[in-house]
């Protein structure tokens, strides 16, 4: 989607061209190489097989490379959405969606990895938006409150778009979802934990789950072998858990569940979070939020309010952004940013956004070691911006992908073309003379 002249594409006509070399170098850029630092003034960013291998002030530019003037403009790392359905939702119709299953033996073994399509029409809106990497959850499967595995994407041109599979298990906690669970959130609760009880015995046989003989549980779906087999990874702190919880007690449990079961966990919405800000920064929980919410869509949202963000940031909770509705998979990209920029408007530093944009995911999702800075040997996922990048009307003039520039045109920029008229005064659009 266009948002108006990318301003830098004139006085750098090198970003808007394919670049060949094997080495680029970004140079005269105010550079966020560790968002939350300073910006470097007047930095070089050298990038080479898909690394940064150089970067910040009075750095050589090697020869033979690709020099692109920023001519003072911000360069920051490349994005991250933390929880979004971008490559398994197309437009919601059953025939483009993958991100839930509602039958079958899969439940906590559900993997969603299986059905992304690196061909989606949405993935170049979401680089063009500056979106480099992302995490894509199941949002539901046939064993409720467990969704499944999660993954972590890498949004390069091609077809290999999955940068870490199984990256975590996801589960939901609601007073919506209740019904599939029983009736009650309580009994999510209670198969949450027994099911990780069970799939301890699988590694111990040493207990036996809570409220439940391993006779009985042999009985239910949700404790198949398979499903059982998939929790495994959560118990021995290989991946988190992943909680979508919105409302206070609910959050508490999450947090008692990580401290009584000894897990990583993440917890996605947590709407009333500011309510338990410190305790969440005192077991250090992550947090993936909506900065948008501001109303209850549902009673777990009661209290919601826009400056959630700031209060969690304030705390000290590590947080980063999601958001809501058709933006899971359609501008995924600058839903964020637009949603980073209403948290900067409620009192959250213009700087920790950043942070929540790209180191903080970075942490949140296990891949720092690779993403979510400038600093040399990382990923050469870089955004070159026309202006502030939390701002609506500000645009990327140029996105590398693992040191390799992706293409900023997308079906929508071809459309535009194509029909909209020309600036000759000409009453037809090209496409339709």
């Amino acid at each position: 989607m266009r948002r108006g002249i990318h301003k830098l594409a004139l006085v750098l006509p090198l970003a808007a061209m394919a670049c060949s070399a094997q080495t680029i170098a970004i140079v005269d850029a105010t550079a966020y190489i560790v968002p939350g630092e300073p910006a470097v003034k007047n930095a070089t960013i050298v990038a080479s097989n898909g690394k940064v291998q150089a970067s910040g002030a009075h750095v050589a530019i090697p020869s033979g490379a690709k020099v692109i003037d920023a001519r003072g403009a911000i360069v920051t790392p490349g994005l991250m959405n933390s929880d979004s359905q971008l490559g398994l939702v197309e437009t919601g119709t059953a025939d483009t969606a993958d991100a839930a299953v509602t039958s079958g033996p899969f439940g906590a073994s559900f993997d969603i990895e299986y059905s992304l399509n690196p061909n989606s029409t949405l993935l170049p809106i979401a680089r063009a938006d500056g979106l480099t990497r992302a995490t894509v959850l199941p949002t539901g499967s046939a064993t409720p409150p467990f969704d499944g595995y999660g993954a972590v994407l890498r949004l390069s041109e091609g077809a290999n778009i999955l940068d870490v599979p199984k990256a975590a298990m996801a589960a939901t906690v609601s007073g919506m979802v209740a019904p599939q669970s029983g009736g009650s959130r309580a009994a999510e609760w209670l198969l949450i934990r027994a099911a990780l009880d069970a799939a301890r015995e699988r590694l111990s046989a040493s207990t036996s789950t809570r409220g439940m003989q391993p006779q009985d549980a042999a009985q239910q779906p949700i404790f198949s072998a398979r499903n059982l087999a998939a929790l495994v990874p959560v118990l021995q702190r290989k991946i988190p858990l992943v909680v979508t919880a919105y409302r206070e007690s609910d959050l508490r449990q999450a947090i008692a569940l990580a401290d009584e079961e000894r897990i990583h966990v993440v917890i996605v919405g947590a709407d009333e979070g500011w309510r338990v800000a410190d305790l969440l920064a005192a077991h250090r929980i992550p947090v993936v939020l909506d900065p948008y919410a501001s109303s209850p869509a549902t009673y777990d949202q009661i209290g919601a309010r826009l400056d959630n963000a700031a209060l969690l940031d304030h705390a000290g909770v590590t947080i980063s952004f999601k958001a809501t509705f058709v933006h899971v998979s359609y501008n995924a990209g600058i839903a964020i940013r637009i949603g980073a920029g209403i948290a900067v408007a409620n009192g959250l530093p213009w700087d920790h956004a950043l942070k929540a944009l790209t180191i903080n995911p970075a942490i949140t999702w296990g891949i720092a070691d690779h993403y979510g800075t400038l600093r040399p040997g990382m990923d050469a996922d870089l955004v070159l911006w026309d202006g502030d990048p939390l701002e609506p009307s500000s645009a990327p003039a140029l996105v590398l992908v693992r040191g390799k520039q992706v293409s900023l045109e997308t079906r929508q920029t071809d459309l535009e073309k194509r029909y909209r008229p020309n600036l000759s005064n000409a009453t037809t659009p090209p496409g339709l003379q």
